[in-house]
């Protein structure tokens, strides 16, 4: 009788522990964890081999793929003629991907340094790429011995070294990674369920059991299902068994049947899923916009002032994105010694100076839904803790009317010591903008009304 109830408990301990199966009806029940759809803004960062040659087309090219500067050694295995008659006459007919290696050095790489960036910018949490298209690795991979940072280039564990930056600095720590290698052997139709077994799967365990990652950013999942590439089964593991079980998230990236259908996020970049256009403003997933802050995500050192969105730019895609429920992903793409471009660094600190001001309109937000809104335009809205938020994108002179609401506290414009005019009347909400002087206006590009105890 005593064995019998030892092994019930156990069975019973097991179940509760394996609370999610390999399936999608199971995995798709999954709450996301509170911290990442409170979070609303991320720091990507693509840096490998590729940042040294740090070449795409900008102006020769309409799309956006194709002005992608990490997609560089696939646009040579393909023969693509701007990248073979780029890399034929810089670096030879003979000179090899792998030649990058050497040369990507990380001379200047500050991890502390790029840590204090990214939270000065207002980011609550920082995705690195350990692994692109290309299949080198930014951690001494045992799947991968001989391509990866510490055995070439920089002769370092980079996702150790920033990982511990960005938790020092107060912030959440992912990872992107990708389940395509375009030149593997083993990443073929014959041979995909070794390439499996044998590489992806083991080596995605690996990067979750030494640096526990809180986001698993997956890419590269358009060339097979999410059964073939078993996506299902290491989702178990990674919700029921790993150590980082209870608070990572995971994106909608598992399969080419995947994308905005499973996942704890859905993605969008450069506003497209694949070839389509994203999602819109009235997203009922959690989900998240990724983009560089010129046409590329890896370094492109021919991308001018003109190809770079602005502060005001960014700082508005911000507000559409989280006033649609979504996060912003915003990528910085390093050079190959470790140096964030200044031109990035100036985007971000506006971003942050912005954020110190009106970030309670975006951190731990939600979108206002009510149907008697004003159409968006240049006015969004966000609401947190009984207060509404309106976000001025352009300042406004004339008085506001915001229909649609049953009762509205005291109004005050963020940042801004002074009184606020405003009355509700018949349910709609009037507010009086103050008349500043240039010195008086509390931050540059966008504004915030807060509107307290407010009822719709």
């Amino acid at each position: 009788m005593k064995k019998l109830m030892i092994i019930l408990l156990v069975f019973a301990f097991s179940t509760a522990q394996a609370q999610f199966k390999a399936d999608w009806q199971s995995l798709d029940k999954r709450e996301i964890p509170s911290w990442w759809p409170d979070a609303k803004f991320g720091i990507f960062i693509h840096w490998g081999l590729y940042s040294v040659p740090a070449y795409a087309p900008v102006n020769e090219v309409e799309g956006i793929y194709e002005k992608y500067a990490e997609h560089y050694y696939n646009r040579l295995l393909a023969g693509n003629k701007l990248f073979t008659d780029f890399h034929t006459k810089h670096y030879g007919k003979n000179f090899t991907y792998a030649d990058f290696a050497p040369m990507f050095t990380a001379e200047y790489f500050n991890p502390t340094e790029w840590a204090e960036l990214f939270k000065e910018a207002g980011a609550r949490y920082v995705v690195l790429t350990s692994k692109h298209h290309d299949g080198f690795c930014l951690w001494p991979s045992t799947q991968t011995p001989q391509w990866n940072s510490v055995v070439m280039g920089p002769h370092m564990d980079i996702i150790d070294t920033l990982s511990t930056a960005v938790r020092d600095a107060g912030m959440r720590f992912g990872l992107y990674y990708s389940l395509l290698e375009w030149a593997h052997p083993l990443y073929t139709q014959p041979t995909i369920e070794q390439w499996v077994d044998t590489h992806m799967i083991p080596q995605m365990k690996e990067l979750v059991n030494t640096y526990k990652p809180e986001i698993i950013f997956s890419d590269g999942e358009w060339d097979y299902d999410s059964k073939t590439l078993k996506s299902e089964e290491f989702l178990a593991w990674l919700y029921n068994e790993s150590p980082v079980k209870n608070s990572v998230v995971a994106n909608d990236r598992w399969g080419k049947e995947t994308r905005s259908k499973h996942g704890d996020y859905y993605t969008t970049e450069y506003d497209l899923v694949h070839s389509s256009e994203g999602i819109g403003d009235k997203a009922d997933h959690p989900w998240e916009e990724s983009r560089g802050i010129g046409t590329s995500y890896g370094y492109n050192r021919f991308e001018t002032s003109a190809h770079y969105l602005s502060s005001k730019q960014l700082i508005d895609i911000l507000i559409d994105k989280v006033s649609n429920g979504g996060n912003f992903l915003l990528n910085v793409g390093p050079d190959a010694t470790g140096m964030i471009p200044v031109v990035m660094q100036e985007r971000l600190l506006d971003m942050g100076k912005w954020l110190k001001i009106n970030g309670e309109a975006i951190y731990s937000s939600s979108p206002w839904r009510n149907a008697n809104k004003p159409e968006a335009g240049q006015i969004a809205f966000t609401q947190r803790e009984g207060n509404l938020y309106v976000i001025l994108k352009e300042w406004q002179q004339d008085p506001l009317i915001i229909p649609g609401l049953e009762q509205a506290g005291e109004v005050e414009l963020l940042g801004y010591p002074g009184t606020v005019n405003a009355s509700l009347q018949n349910g709609r909400l009037t507010i009086t903008p103050p008349v500043l002087t240039i010195d008086e206006y509390p931050s540059e590009h966008a504004w915030v009304y807060k509107v307290s105890d407010f009822k719709d």
